[in-house]
């Protein structure tokens, strides 16, 4: 497999360090408020690649996702609701926890919080093994990193050394882009904040000692294999990560780099801070498919940005469509021969599906080898030319892709549990069967919309009445 490494700005051929287990790290949500669909673009994008690192390199994987549960956000809502931190953030771990299922996420290795007791003292670890390799200075209780100690700071966002403002320093956990400055890695007590004591004084993690610490505390030692996020931490989350990590071992942190680019709506990256967003359950709550908004995050490369209207959400919903109506067919043939043109046809779809997915997650064209594998299929289905052996072939190859992609079995999974309770869909389907009976067609009409405007659709055949979903 191929992936683009931020670090050093082009693809390269990846295999784990030990040849056989995966150790990635990826950054997760700041657990202040519920996450947002360009939050879950990058979600999706790194579940599909451990998936494919999975499935088609057969790598065991080490999987590492954190909530950051104690920075200025976290601390500013908690005291905004008059919530204790811990209470007030379980409840947004709780909703990505919700989000991730209900979007198919594979469940990682190692879900840390950075408020968990091993991890402060991990921070603390690396904050005075940093300060034993002469990288800190405290000032006014507070712990910072000089980056003037580290020639190579900067390598991963590629900034120019003259900019950096030497002696100047932030405490805030965010800051403008490229604007380098020493950074703080234990904040001093401040009335009201969180405080811990274990070892460099009474404070609090900065930001990005968390992600450092409880990444090679899990996953050491270094270097991890790959660490991931969205294109916005680029810097100055992982250029710091990259410093307090390497200055505190002496060793490269990560191989590979890789980075998600943003969703876009209407031409504006979505954000929280411009309150121009949208959350999964927004989405389903207005009747869409967390498969239809699974497809979209992953239907344009994950280095392209990618731009969410409700236009291109009802494109995704046809796509997925399509591909399931076809493996609903192709389930559905019976008897006939296997034909060596069909296992040829699918064999060569497998091998471009894999070309693809191996070429640094080229998902678009992987999904145009499942559409023309899907069009040439239906075409031998129309004139007769596919037996049942080669419908388990067709069937055995969806299934394979898709343990990549993870549409289908999401939608199948939708499908099983239908917004309407089954019970009470075919009670209405048979007072609606009693109603044409008694030719009264305005009534079975009212139970026919009444069902469709529920997500429900039902198809009259000769055979009878079938239902799915909307």
């Amino acid at each position: 497999m191929r992936l683009y490494n931020t670090l050093t700005r082009r693809e390269e051929e990846f295999v784990p360090a030990d040849g056989r287990t995966v150790r990635m790290y990826t950054c997760g949500l700041t657990v202040y408020a519920r996450g947002h669909i360009g939050n879950f673009r990058t979600f999706v994008s790194l579940d599909v690649l451990r998936r494919a690192l999975r499935y088609e390199a057969g790598y065991a994987m080490r999987h590492v996702m954190n909530f950051t549960d104690v920075d200025d956000k976290t601390i500013h809502a908690s005291q905004q609701a008059g919530v204790a931190l811990r209470e007030y953030t379980d409840r947004f771990v709780a909703a990505y926890l919700e989000d991730a299922a209900a979007m198919g996420l594979e469940p990682v290795e190692e879900n840390p919080r950075a408020t968990d007791e091993a991890n402060l003292r991990a921070m603390v670890d690396m904050v005075n093994a940093l300060g034993q390799r002469g990288h800190t200075y405290t000032s006014e209780g507070s712990v910072y990193f000089r980056i003037s100690t580290l020639p190579e700071y900067g390598k991963l966002a590629r900034l120019d050394h003259e900019g950096i403002q030497p002696g100047a320093r932030l405490d805030a956990d965010t800051y403008t882009k490229h604007d380098a400055r020493d950074f703080v890695l234990w904040k001093a007590t401040k009335p009201g904040e969180p405080t811990w004591d274990y070892g460099c004084g009474p404070g609090r993690p900065g930001w990005h000692i968390e992600c450092s610490a409880m990444a090679l505390r899990l996953l050491g030692p270094a270097p991890i294999d790959i660490h991931g996020g969205g294109i916005d931490l680029v810097f100055p989350h992982h250029e710091n990560e990259i410093a307090q990590s390497e200055g505190a071992t002496g060793v490269q942190f990560s191989r590979f780099w890789v980075h998600v680019e943003f969703l876009n709506l209407d031409n504006e990256k979505m954000s929280k801070s411009l309150g121009n967003v949208f959350t999964v359950r927004d989405i389903l709550d207005k009747g869409h498919r967390a498969s239809a908004l699974r497809y979209l995050l992953i239907s344009v490369h994950y280095r392209k940005q990618l731009t969410f209207n409700w236009d291109v959400l009802a494109q995704a919903e046809a796509a997925v469509t399509r591909l399931a109506d076809f493996v609903t067919r192709a389930e559905a043939v019976r008897g006939g021969e296997a034909h060596e043109a069909v296992s040829s046809r699918v064999a060569a779809a497998r091998r471009a599906f894999s070309e693809a997915i191996g070429s640094d997650l080229n998902v678009p064209a992987a999904q145009g080898v499942m559409f023309e594998l899907v069009r040439e299929m239906n075409a031998a289905m129309d004139q007769g030319r596919l037996g049942e052996p080669d419908a388990a072939v067709i069937l055995a190859a969806f299934a394979a892709f898709d343990r990549v992609l993870g549409v289908l079995a999401l939608r199948r999974a939708e499908d099983a549990a239908p917004p309407v309770p089954e019970a009470e869909i075919e009670s209405l389907i048979e007072a609606r069967r009693d109603a044409r009976r008694s030719r009264d067609f305005a009534a079975a009409d009212r139970i026919r919309a009444e069902l469709e405007a529920r997500g429900i659709i039902l198809e009259d055949s000769a055979a009878g009445t079938r239902w799915k979903r909307k």
